[in-house]
């Protein structure tokens, strides 16, 4: 028998009847789910220096478990000293049991690292049922060693899910554990 992430055994036993009694689904189809999981850092330092986006690209990969892509930049700016072609920042996509382990270890781990936190906002939602949210430090994430870390940057976490509205989607990330603001 395979391995199935935790988040994703609580999705099937408990949210799925959780949102089907919420929204009143005809069709199990309709329910939302986490399609997948985008990490993204850019720096605007890698411009001087690519060895910064190479470190920060490692430290993605040790935080998510898979090779991040270096991204380029799409077109020239000369206020920023940019040109097409550039490195400019990395990204990962997460999807299948890699997305349930790293939602549950954000939710479970890092979070409750952040220093002052009180919850996430609930106003970061794209309008189809997606998420956004920023982190300013990738230190919260208990597989970088502090010691190591040669410069402190943010990154940006999207959850795509197959919600087709906000409220939608808000449940079904509350039902997971995500832990929303209270108005």
């Amino acid at each position: 028998m395979s391995y199935v992430p935790r988040l994703q055994t609580k999705y099937k036993d408990q949210v799925v009847s959780q949102l089907q009694e919420e929204f009143n689904y005809t069709n199990p189809m309709l329910i939302p789910q986490l399609k997948k999981v985008v990490l993204n850092v850019s720096m605007k330092d890698a411009i001087q220096n690519v060895k910064l986006l190479e470190t920060a690209a490692n430290e993605l990969g040790a935080i998510t478990g898979q090779k991040p892509v270096i991204r380029r930049a799409r077109r020239s700016i000369a206020g920023f000293k940019l040109r097409e072609g550039m490195p400019i920042g990395t990204s990962v996509t997460l999807r299948r049991a890699q997305m349930w382990e790293f939602t549950d270890r954000l939710i479970s781990l890092a979070m409750p690292r952040i220093r002052d936190f009180r919850g996430i906002s609930r106003k970061a939602f794209d309008g189809r049922g997606n998420y956004s949210l920023g982190l300013k430090e990738q230190i919260v994430f208990p597989e970088i060693e502090y010691d190591r870390v040669e410069r402190i940057h943010g990154m940006n976490i999207t959850f795509v899910t197959t919600a087709t509205t906000d409220v939608e989607g808000l449940s079904l990330l509350s039902y997971l554990g995500m832990p929303f603001k209270a108005n």
